[in-house]
C-alpha cells in the first residue's frame, strides 16, 4: 500500500515538446526533489528531449545526476570562495555572481549572473569594468539574468533585459549566449529579433515538468478502515470523535511531505480571508487534508504520522474501503511518492 505518483506518460510528454518549441535552445531544470519526479527520472527525460544541457541546483546535486545526464550540467547556485570542493567532471559549468567568484574558477567553465530586480545575487552594473580582467582565465560560457515571476509594478521583462544587454555591450562584453528565466515564449522570440547574434536560452523548469496539471495525479491508498461514534477517543492524542463517522488510514504522511506547505504570496481579499479562516480553524485543530474522497477534501481526524495520515470521514459519506485509492492535491516539490507508475 504505498503513496503513488501516476503520470499520463504520453500526455505529460507531448507537453515537454510543445514547451520545447516555443522556447528554442531550452535549458531543463532538474533541482531540489527533481520536481516530485527525481532527478534520474528528470535526467531521462532530458536526454529523450535532446536537450544538451541539464540545470541543476547544487554541485551536490551535480555530483549525483552526472552519471544519469551525458550532456554539460549548469550549476545553478553561485560559486563561493571557501565552499566543500566536490568533485565533479569538465562538463559541469558554474555560476558565478561576484567578480571576486570569477576570479576563483580559474581554467573553468562559467556563466556570470548579473543582479536583476529580484535583488537576490548578481554582478553589479558598477562591477563590470573589472570583469574584463576576471574573464581572461576563465571559459566563459556566457551571461544570466533570473527575473521575478510577478511584476506589480506595471515593469516590462524584456526591458529589464535589454536594459542589461546594453550595459554589457556598452561594457564591450562578450554577449554570445544569455540565459533566462521565467520569460514568456513571446517575450523571449522578441528579445531574439532585437538581438540576433546573442543567443537566448530560456532555464526552465516548472513549466517544462509541471505546466499539464492533469497529466499527473497522486493518490493515496487505504490501509485501514474504523467506525466510531460521537464522543469515541482516538489517536495519539486520545481526542473524541465530534460526531459519528470513519476513521480512514490512508498512505502518505510527513515523510512523503503530506501536511507539509511552503508559504505562499496571498493577493487580493478573498485568498487573505481564506487564509485567516484556515489559520482559525487550525486553533481547534481543524486541519483539511490533501486527500479527496466522494468529491470532497477530507479533514485529518489529527496531525499525519510519518508514513500514514487519519483522515475522519463523515457517516453520511460513503465508507472507503481498504485497498481504495484516494486522489491527493499535493505540492509536486515538496512531495516523496512511494512508487511512479506509468500509464
Amino acid at each position: 500500500m504505498a503513496l503513488t505518483l501516476y503520470v499520463d506518460t504520453a500526455r505529460w510528454r507531448a507537453h515537454h515538446k510543445h514547451v520545447q518549441e516555443q522556447f528554442p535552445g531550452l535549458v531543463p531544470v532538474c533541482k531540489g526533489n527533481g520536481y516530485g519526479f527525481g532527478h534520474e527520472r528528470l535526467a531521462e527525460e532530458a536526454t529523450r528531449l535532446g536537450s544538451d544541457v541539464l540545470a541543476v541546483g547544487t554541485t551536490y546535486e551535480a555530483a549525483r545526476i552526472k552519471d544519469w545526464f551525458g550532456g554539460d550540467l549548469l550549476v545553478l547556485t553561485p560559486y563561493r570562495r571557501g565552499e566543500e570542493p566536490v568533485p565533479l567532471p569538465d562538463r559541469v559549468i558554474r555560476s558565478v555572481s561576484s567578480v571576486d567568484g570569477v576570479y576563483g574558477l580559474v581554467g573553468a567553465r562559467v556563466v556570470i549572473e548579473v543582479m536583476s530586480s529580484m535583488k537576490r545575487h548578481g554582478i553589479s552594473e558598477q562591477e563590470l569594468p573589472q570583469l574584463h580582467a576576471a574573464i581572461e582565465n576563465i571559459r566563459l560560457e556566457g551571461f544570466a539574468i533570473h527575473l521575478p515571476l510577478d511584476r506589480t509594478d506595471g515593469s516590462d521583462a524584456v526591458e529589464e533585459v535589454i536594459g542589461w544587454m546594453d550595459r554589457l555591450r556598452a561594457a564591450r562584453l562578450p554577449l554570445h549566449t544569455m540565459f533566462v528565466s521565467h520569460l514568456k515564449a513571446e517575450e523571449l522570440a522578441r528579445l531574439q529579433q532585437q538581438f540576433p547574434q546573442t543567443r537566448f536560452r530560456a532555464r526552465v523548469g516548472t513549466r517544462l515538468w509541471l505546466g499539464d496539471h492533469d497529466a499527473t495525479e497522486y493518490r493515496g491508498a487505504v490501509l485501514d478502515v474504523t467506525r466510531v461514534a460521537k464522543g469515541d477517543r482516538f489517536g495519539y492524542r486520545q481526542q473524541k470523535a465530534a460526531s459519528d463517522g470513519f476513521l480512514v488510514v490512508v498512505a502518505g504522511g510527513t515523510s512523503h511531505g503530506v501536511g507539509l506547505e511552503a508559504p505562499k504570496a496571498l493577493h487580493g481579499v478573498m485568498p487573505r480571508a481564506k487564509g485567516v479562516a484556515r489559520a482559525g480553524l487550525a486553533t481547534v485543530n481543524r486541519n483539511l487534508s490533501p486527500f479527496v474522497w466522494a468529491g470532497k477534501q477530507r479533514w485529518f481526524a489529527e496531525p499525519p504520522h510519518m508514513q500514514v495520515s487519519i483522515l475522519f470521514v463523515p457517516s453520511d459519506a460513503p465508507e472507503p474501503q481498504v485497498g481504495e485509492e484516494l486522489v491527493a492535491h499535493l505540492r509536486h516539490t515538496t512531495t516523496q511518492f512511494d512508487r511512479l507508475m506509468d500509464r
